[in-house]
C-alpha cells in the first residue's frame, strides 16, 4: 500500500451538510476500494487563484490515505464525475526518508560528506560511466576561428542608406 493525499475544492454554494455528505462520499469510495484513512482536514472557504466555472472561491479539503495504485484510477474517475468537486489533485507521499529537505534526500551522508561531489581520483573535466572513464577535452584558447560568431559593427547615423 501507499500513501496517498488528495485535495478537493467543492463548489462554494454548497451548505454545510451538502459539504459534508460530498466529503463522506469520497471517503467512503476510498474504503469501498480497499484503502485506508489517515486524516481528513477542512480548509475551510478560501479564494481561488483564478474563477474556475465561474466560480471565485472553494472548500477546501485535505484527506490523506492508504490504498493500493490500481485503485486510485477508479477513485479519480468518480471525482471527476462528481459535479460539487471543482478541482481535484492525488499526490503520492514518499517515505519520510526520501522527501525533500531531509539530510538524507539533500544529498548528505552520516558523515557529512556531500554524495553529489565527484570522487577523488578523478580530475575535474573526466565523466565516469557504469564502464568507462571519458575524459571531456576544454578548449580555452581563442586561435580557434570557426566557433566564433562575429558580432555586426554599429551603423552610425551618417553611413544609414537613405531609401
Amino acid at each position: 500500500m501507499r500513501r496517498y493525499e488528495l485535495m478537493l475544492l467543492f463548489r462554494p454554494d454548497m451548505e454545510d451538510d451538502q459539504l459534508q455528505s460530498a466529503v463522506e462520499r469520497v471517503t467512503r469510495a476510498i474504503v469501498n476500494a480497499g484503502g485506508s484513512l489517515s486524516k481528513i482536514s477542512p480548509w475551510g472557504k478560501r479564494r481561488l487563484a483564478y474563477p474556475i466555472q465561474h466560480h471565485r472561491d472553494a472548500s477546501y479539503f485535505l484527506i490523506h490515505f492508504d490504498i493500493e495504485p490500481a485503485a486510485v484510477r477508479e477513485i479519480e474517475r468518480g471525482l471527476l464525475i462528481s459535479e460539487e468537486i471543482l478541482r481535484h489533485l492525488v499526490v503520492v507521499l514518499e517515505p519520510r526518508h526520501r522527501r525533500a529537505g531531509d539530510a538524507d534526500a539533500e544529498g548528505a551522508t552520516a558523515d557529512g560528506e556531500d554524495d553529489l561531489a565527484p570522487p577523488p581520483d578523478l580530475e575535474p573535466g573526466t565523466v565516469r560511466g557504469e564502464d568507462s572513464s571519458i575524459t571531456l577535452e576544454l578548449n580555452d584558447s581563442d586561435d580557434s576561428d570557426e566557433d566564433r560568431v562575429d558580432e555586426p559593427a554599429a551603423v552610425s547615423a551618417s553611413e544609414e542608406v537613405a531609401g
